[in-house]
């Protein structure tokens, strides 16, 4: 941790209830960037919602929106919250937004899963969390992941089925994937958790988000330590 961020860190927990600052530290101790999570195009608010909401009960902090031709909306209705404690990276620059980001988390070392009930690759219970960290990547709803992200994939990954139907709504679909797969890691002996440094920016940034004005104090932290500055 830089001094800057270690003072200002211990400076602001004078302010914060105790019981807040543990369950920030419970939260972050269950926190992983092994796994992210791609959504491509959604364009029904409820269900990315819904998507952001299971990321963060599942402990996955890092969720990639890709936005080609539809906008990414937020129903707080449904996050209850949830986007607040998330690292949202959104992709919506360039002419093919989806080989941007795949090929950005490429270069970090993760291997693309595309989550799609049309292949045979992997199924869910079969897939290896061991083979190295992973970006699981959701299409919208009818259509699917795109041809782009197909091509690109690693690995296909399905929820092998029993019904007439051959898929689930993308929100319950994102669900049990991280469910399960979350569950993979924790009984594991994997390195799940956040490197130190992801951990340090996340709890400070979270201390920031849990006080009143923070900005205030922090203005005089810096009148206190303006070598730090």
């Amino acid at each position: 941790m830089n001094e800057y961020r270690r003072k200002l860190t211990a400076f602001l927990l004078q302010f914060i209830y105790e019981r807040r600052y543990e369950r920030i530290t419970e939260v972050l101790n269950r926190r992983t960037s092994y796994i992210h999570v791609v959504l491509e195009d959604l364009y029904q608010s409820q269900n990315a919602s819904a998507v952001l909401r299971s990321c963060d009960c599942f402990g996955v902090q890092n969720v990639h929106i890709i936005e080609n031709h539809n906008t990414f909306k937020v129903n707080p209705d449904v996050t209850m919250g949830a986007e607040k404690w998330l690292t949202l990276h959104h992709h919506k620059k360039h002419e093919n937004n989806t080989l941007t980001a795949l090929s950005a988390l490429k270069q970090q070392g993760y291997r693309i899963v595309a989550t799609t009930p049309h292949t045979n690759d992997v199924s869910l219970e079969e897939f290896d969390v061991s083979k190295g960290k992973f970006a699981l990547c959701f299409g919208a709803e009818k259509p699917g992941v795109s041809h782009d992200i197909i091509q690109q994939a690693d690995e296909c990954l399905y929820i092998p089925m029993a019904g007439f139907t051959e898929s689930f709504n993308i929100s319950v679909s994102a669900a049990i994937i991280l469910h399960h797969l979350n569950l993979k890691l924790h009984q594991s002996d994997i390195q799940w958790q956040l490197e130190a440094e992801k951990y340090e920016v996340l709890q400070l940034e979270w201390i920031i988000k849990s006080l009143k004005k923070p900005e205030l104090l922090i203005k005089e932290f810096e009148k206190l330590n303006p070598h730090l500055r």
